[in-house]
């Protein structure tokens, strides 16, 4: 609930951001169109995708003008084929021109991070593996990337610092060893998973005997994960991670790891190629 709750303050939140950096004082052009012109719109994509950003775009006019009326021909998460359109506008051309821009921005960003991830889970269809995201996010865009990657098919990691552990590298070298690091995390927050990533058999070792709950293996060979794997027999919950891309993604899930995680998701973007156009204008 406190992760719905959130969602929906950083919808309300990052549309107004939106809609302040790109209107400013006023729109200028906008305004050379006359205040009781009317007009209809569609939006469409030029690639295939797969949809995502709804409530931010449903935001965005809601907050810009509330007689625009949006009839969405798709739902987050379906996939959309090339110059189809998947939204029809009507209301003042003014306020349709002005709010353009920032609902395009924000379909496109989420579009292209859901499309990223259903590639990657179509990739690793029939394996058991889950597909997971990092917190290697586009900045103040956390929350609404981790939901279009749900939109794509894959599971989120943790959202932030706050919702689970993450023993890594440095923290284990600050607390002195595996094992005192996963002891003073069993302290701080019982409740709380808590995961610690390892390089080497040795430090696999130290975590299982810490019973860590999820072990991250990070940049391991592929050899090296199935023999991971095996040492494990079950115990922990086991997450490849590193070199992951669609080159390797499917040999890595072969290797019988419980979930592969990809800051390739959130971060190494190309944006969905999408156009609004004007298709019919009249006076009331």
């Amino acid at each position: 609930m406190h992760y719905e709750n959130a969602l929906a303050e950083e919808i309300r939140a990052s549309a107004a951001r939106l809609l302040a950096e790109d209107i400013g004082p006023g729109d200028i052009t906008a305004q050379l169109i006359p205040e009781n012109q009317w007009a209809t719109a569609s939006i469409i994509t030029r690639e295939p995708a797969v949809l995502c950003g709804v409530a931010w775009v449903d935001e965005i006019f809601r907050r810009l003008d509330n007689r625009v009326t949006l009839r969405w021909q798709a739902a987050d998460g379906d996939s959309l084929q090339a110059d189809q359109c998947f939204l029809e506008l009507e209301g003042p051309a003014r306020s349709l021109l002005t709010g353009e821009r920032a609902a395009l921005n924000m379909l496109q960003t989420l579009s292209a991070t859901a499309t990223s991830t259903r590639h990657y889970v179509d990739l690793i269809e029939g394996t058991n593996v889950r597909l997971l995201d990092t917190r290697k996010t586009l900045p103040g865009m956390r929350l609404a990337q981790k939901y279009a990657v749900t939109c794509g098919g894959g599971h989120n990691h943790r959202i932030g610092l706050w919702d689970a552990f993450l023993i890594k590298e440095n923290h284990i070298t600050a607390c002195g060893g595996i094992k005192a690091a996963v002891e003073q995390a069993r302290k701080l927050a019982s409740d709380l998973p808590v995961e610690v990533e390892v390089e080497t058999f040795e430090e696999l070792d130290q975590a299982l005997a810490a019973k860590a709950d999820i072990i991250m293996l990070d940049n391991f060979a592929l050899e090296d994960l199935h023999v991971a794997v095996e040492i494990n027999g079950g115990r922990a919950t086991l997450e490849a991670s590193g070199n992951v891309g669609a080159a390797t993604l499917k040999a890595i899930a072969d290797t019988g790891v419980d979930c592969i995680s990809s800051g390739a998701l959130t971060k190494d973007l190309k944006s969905i190629d999408l156009s609004m156009r004007i298709t019919h204008t009249f006076d009331i």
